[in-house]
């Protein structure tokens, strides 16, 4: 399903998804995946800190972890790159032209974590922002959400922040269900994207900040290197 975000603020008309195309985590009580990103004001948490026990149970049960034949841990984590170049793969120049900025961070994907990956990177096909557009929108999912898409924390979410790139209903980004809908999701971040001039030839930080608005502007740097790497192995 297409969508029309030229006028993506103010808010999007309501259109509901159906429920079995999303796996939104939600959880009353929970803390912040032990200190993830929740929205544009949260800041970098440190990769070696454990998610709380009520976030672990959220995803567990979002993604089957758990349960007989649940999936294991993706290979897709913490290395550099993994598979050879190709002609179909993007280089390294086009991912990452303005080199990284800072000190990188890493974390090990699961399959939901991926699928989001996937999802983001198939929305930067179609949206046209390419493999460049695909990097700083996985890195910026990576900051706000660790590629999980997550509903509401109750107390402890970031105002009304949901999804993969905790955007917000009162910010004009769309209704609940449509910010935590990964196509839509990523549509929307792309579209604003481009309504950013010039933002192929700014570093990532600078493009995914003007996008996303975050008292932490800084704070998206840290994934470009495990962000590039993804979108050379799932383009």
């Amino acid at each position: 399903m297409k969508y029309d975000f030229t006028r993506w603020l103010p808010a999007i008309a309501k259109d509901s998804k159906d429920s079995n195309r999303k796996v939104a985590l939600s959880v009353v009580g929970v803390a912040a995946l032990g200190g993830l990103a929740l929205g544009p004001t949260a800041v970098a948490a440190p990769v070696t800190t454990a998610p709380h026990e009520g976030a672990v149970a959220a995803i567990e049960q979002a993604t089957g972890k758990g349960r007989p034949g649940a999936a294991e841990e993706s290979a897709l984590t913490t290395g550099g790159t993994t598979t050879k170049p190709s002609a179909d793969k993007p280089s390294r120049e086009e991912l990452v032209p303005h080199g990284v900025q800072g000190a990188q961070s890493r974390i090990p994907l699961d399959d939901a974590q991926l699928a989001n990956a996937k999802a983001i990177i198939e929305e930067a096909k179609e949206t046209g922002v390419g493999e460049r557009g695909a990097v700083i929108g996985i890195a910026t999912s990576l900051q706000e959400s660790k590629l999980y898409n997550l509903g509401h924390l109750g107390a402890y979410n970031d105002h009304d922040s949901q999804g993969l790139f905790q955007q917000r209903p009162s910010s004009g980004w769309g209704s609940p269900d449509q910010i935590t809908d990964p196509e839509y999701a990523s549509q929307a971040f792309f579209s604003a994207l481009k309504n950013v001039g010039g933002w192929q030839d700014l570093p990532l930080t600078s493009a995914a900040q003007t996008v996303q608005v975050s008292a932490y502007p800084f704070a998206y740097a840290q994934w470009e290197e495990q962000a590039a790497d993804i979108v050379s192995q799932l383009w």
